[in-house]
């Protein structure tokens, strides 16, 4: 994809990353003596990434979140890169460009883009015919950057000044009702920019949904073993008893540790509480192995 005045939008980004090529070499793509590179001094965006070299491979990349590299997310690419387990010849949307801008910053050869990646082209665009939608939600689910917009059993629509090209949202239609169309207007830093900031923030969203998604899986479960508890015992002292349910959420608490009630004795409701156990616990490592920085990027 390219910027003003046919340059790629990674060159606008980078310019110290340009290097200068012979005849020869534009003519095959193959060979190009890197010019000296000097990190930018321009304040970017705040990234999750944090390794330095990985920001600046992030950086280069058009971050249209296509996945034809075999990577998620631009971001795990540029990971890949600078650790060496990928080429930089990976990213059919940066083009011959952007292999060439890679290679300026790593010191590496310029390689020809990889043909099982697919091929360099113009920008593109998802169209969805209206009369041919039948509102599943699966493209929406499918959009790396929220560009669609719709409800269910809904016409959906994509907007184009947000959509990134990927591609992503064709095979899961059951109608084939998106179509894939190439423009003119060339992709910018500023769309660049805007979809990694979209991207960021879907996953955050979702992060957070599967969160949610957890704890309410976690308090059914935990409401399903104290009906099999039965009736909290009374104090000795005529007073209400802890209940089951603070019991059982009480730091430490196993549901092994308590007595079980006559109804918990029945071999049926023991196999069942075994279960759910099982599943609280699994359901509690999720909730533990949670990342604690679900922060909204800064804008």
């Amino acid at each position: 994809m390219h910027g003003p005045a046919g340059e790629p939008a990674c060159f606008a980004r980078h310019p110290q990353a340009l290097v200068t090529t012979t005849a020869g070499s534009r003519a095959h793509g193959l060979t190009a003596t890197p010019a000296p590179f000097r990190l930018p001094v321009t304040p970017r965006q705040k990234s999750p990434l944090l390794d330095p070299i990985v920001e600046h491979i992030d950086a280069l990349l058009p971050q249209t979140q296509c996945t034809r590299c075999g990577y998620p997310s631009c971001a795990e690419y540029a990971q890949a890169i600078a650790g060496d387990h990928a080429a930089i010849n990976r990213c059919p949307p940066g083009g011959e460009q952007g292999i060439v801008a890679l290679a300026g910053l790593l010191g590496r050869p310029v390689l020809p883009l990889d043909p099982d990646c697919g091929a360099a082209g113009p920008r593109l665009l998802a169209f969805i015919e209206s009369e041919d939608c039948i509102g599943c939600t699966k493209c929406i689910r499918a959009c790396p950057v929220d560009a669609i917009i719709g409800g269910p059993k809904a016409m959906h629509s994509v907007l184009p000044a947000l959509c990134s090209g990927c591609e992503l949202c064709v095979p899961p239609c059951p109608t084939d009702c998106i179509r894939i169309l190439p423009i003119e207007t060339p992709w910018s830093q500023a769309d660049a920019n805007q979809a990694r900031q979209r991207f960021t923030r879907r996953q955050l969203r979702l992060n957070r949904e599967r969160f949610t998604d957890l704890q309410r899986h976690e308090h059914e479960l935990s409401a399903k073993l104290v009906s099999l508890e039965g009736p909290p015992p009374a104090a000795p002292d005529g007073k209400a008893g802890v209940s089951s349910e603070q019991a059982a959420n009480a730091p430490g608490a196993t549901h092994s540790e308590r007595p079980p009630s006559d109804a918990a004795r029945d071999p049926a409701a023991q196999r069942k509480r075994a279960v759910l156990d099982a599943a609280l616990a699994r359901a509690r490592e999720r909730l533990a192995a949670r990342p604690e920085n679900h922060s909204d990027p800064e804008t």
